[in-house]
């Protein structure tokens, strides 16, 4: 005990520092399983009746979109979330170019309630690199 007490500050920091390093493990665990690879984003549209929000700008569109993908730019997702709300049973998945911004519009329909909404990991980019299709647009 008299250890303890004569070393409590380096003790502190070796359990400050311990935490420090475990936090970027939690969060990679949850950002994996908002997650979905373009094979899951297809089995979730067959076997679940997925719902995909494409949440580029109106522009970008034009290189084409997957078929059947509702429209609703990133920066408008919190004011329009309620047009989804009658798919709030089912999954969505959230496409943007890369992934990145979907990925942010994602934590907004995480807070709106959206227990089921997932990011497509890669974007388009990834998707047609899986060669799935796109409806519109150049299919390169």
């Amino acid at each position: 005990m008299d250890f303890v007490s004569q070393n409590i500050f380096l003790i502190t920091l070796a359990v400050i520092s311990g935490l420090a390093l475990f936090i970027p493990v939690l969060r990679d665990a949850q950002a994996s399983t908002s997650q979905v690879s373009p094979a899951q984003a297809v089995m979730l549209l067959n076997r679940q009746n997925a719902v995909i929000v494409d949440v580029r700008e109106t522009a970008e569109l034009a290189t084409g979109k997957i078929e059947g993908a509702r429209h609703i730019p990133a920066g408008e997702i919190k004011a329009r979330s309620g047009e989804l709300d009658k798919f709030k049973n089912r999954p969505l998945i959230l496409v943007c170019e890369s992934g990145a911004r979907s990925g942010r519009a994602l934590a907004d329909l995480r807070k709106a309630g959206f227990a089921q909404a997932y990011n497509l990991a890669g974007g388009i980019k990834a998707w047609k690199e899986a060669g799935q299709p796109l409806a519109g647009g150049k299919q390169a």
